[in-house]
């Protein structure tokens, strides 16, 4: 596997791409289950399926550009990558209380800290990067070599790489985290996500408030064609102050507006509503204990 994914990182971004559309319809084609939670998910979000249709090839693309992101070196990459709202990031970081990227399962998010790396990392320091180990060790090696690219460093999903995020923000640097990822049992709280409870992560609340970091909600759109990418940088604004409840329904409202105005980009095929799986707290920073979900 490694030998292919370095294959494919030699491919033209737009080929990369290109392939990514035809296996997102594939799948889709072939999955009953894939097909049946991306029409439950979208028909909860009120969104249509003319709305949502682009995104089935988005999700295929999320995964053969993978290579590319992940083997390129930060001067190829560099050229195709542009910004928006970067001012906020540096006005931001220039406080040096450190920065919490929060991105959700829209547009490439994959790409968002490897345009971090390429462009920031040289000037504030690398970006530790939340990875969950994997059983095959082939994988695992391959995973961390990826998340060790120059400007960006592993922290795994322990109470060391919690350990190693809060650190880093306490040293003025930035780190990422997928706000919609459902966490594990004990990680987060029940809140209502186009109006259905949805296992929230608390860890980047937390963190926010020991830190004083800012979160700022970042996006990265992919260009036609395979031109490239353009990461948006945007204010977010949560009430911290009113306890884990309240600030998580607020994050996932937030995420709503997001997600609703790029319906063709996010990942609807995520199971967003899934029970959380058993794991052992990572440290204070997370929640002391879960809370069952609302009954409808």
């Amino acid at each position: 596997m490694p030998f292919l994914f370095r294959l494919a990182a030699r491919l033209p971004l737009s080929v990369l791409h290109a392939l990514g559309a035809v296996l997102g319809w594939l799948v889709y084609a072939a999955s009953p289950t894939y097909r049946r939670r991306f029409k439950d998910n979208i028909r909860q979000a009120g969104v249509s399926a003319s709305q949502a249709r682009r995104a089935i090839a988005e999700a295929g693309k999320l995964a053969t550009e993978l290579p590319w992101l992940w083997l390129r070196p930060p001067t190829e990459k560099l050229p195709l990558i542009s910004w928006q709202g970067d001012e906020l990031l540096e006005a931001a970081l220039a406080a040096g209380k450190g920065v919490i990227f929060m991105t959700p399962h829209v547009g490439s998010f994959e790409a968002v800290p490897q345009a971090f790396a390429a462009r920031f990392s040289p000037k504030y320091g690398a970006m530790p990067i939340l990875y969950r180990p994997s059983k095959f060790k082939w994988l695992d090696d391959f995973l961390r070599a990826a998340r060790s690219a120059p400007g960006m460093e592993p922290a795994p999903t322990t109470t060391a790489g919690v350990r190693m995020i809060l650190k880093a923000l306490k040293q003025g640097r930035v780190t990422g985290m997928l706000p919609d990822q459902v966490p594990g049992d004990g990680l987060g709280v029940w809140a209502p996500f186009f109006g259905r409870p949805a296992y929230t992560m608390t860890l980047a609340l937390r963190l926010a408030r020991q830190t004083g970091a800012p979160m700022l909600t970042a996006l990265c759109d992919r260009l036609p064609g395979g031109r490239g990418y353009v990461v948006h940088v945007e204010p977010l604004t949560i009430p911290l102050d009113q306890g884990d409840e309240v600030a998580a329904a607020a994050l996932n409202i937030a995420l709503e507006k997001v997600i609703l105005r790029r319906p063709g980009m996010y990942l609807w095929s995520y199971n967003r509503y899934k029970q959380p799986r058993a794991q052992v707290q990572v440290d204070a920073a997370a929640p002391s204990s879960p809370r069952a979900p609302p009954r409808r």
